[in-house]
């Protein structure tokens, strides 16, 4: 198997639910996603896939539906509020936005779809939600 990554840069805001401290409350972050794909051979120029592909389709996918956007959990009790307020930015997602879960998500639900025509998965993703801060979500 042969990697290659790329990184893409958003803002983007969430809460988590029943976090014990700060992150409960609505905040954001700059997020720096990394996405690792693999092939099981090089093509025909000698590369995993070329890193304008991870770009179209990867990072134009988060620049589009993730960047300056509020992501918050279908469960959320404060989801009706800020529904209230303001759809036009908000991302009800199907898990509580952790970067955990956000890799995850990326990996399983983002990454097949977008990479369909291309002969490379995305095997891996790293969510940094600050310099020190990280989560990675990976099949292998």
């Amino acid at each position: 198997m042969i990697l290659a990554e790329r990184y893409h840069d958003i803002s983007c805001g969430h809460r988590v639910v029943g976090h014990e401290g700060k992150c409960r409350f609505l905040h954001g972050h700059n997020y720096r996603v990394h996405f690792t794909v693999a092939a099981e051979q090089l093509d025909s120029v000698g590369r995993v896939v070329d890193f304008s592909v991870i770009k179209s389709t990867l990072c134009q996918w988060i620049e589009e539906n993730l960047d300056h956007k509020f992501l918050i959990w279908e469960q959320d009790p404060l989801l009706q509020a800020l529904q209230e307020i303001n759809t036009e930015s908000l991302v009800v997602v199907p898990f509580n936005p952790t970067a955990e879960n956000i890799a995850r998500y990326l990996v399983e639900d983002i990454g097949p779809e977008q990479l369909k025509d291309y002969s490379v998965r995305l095997i891996r993703c790293k969510v940094e939600e600050t310099a020190k801060c990280s989560a990675t979500y990976s099949l292998v």
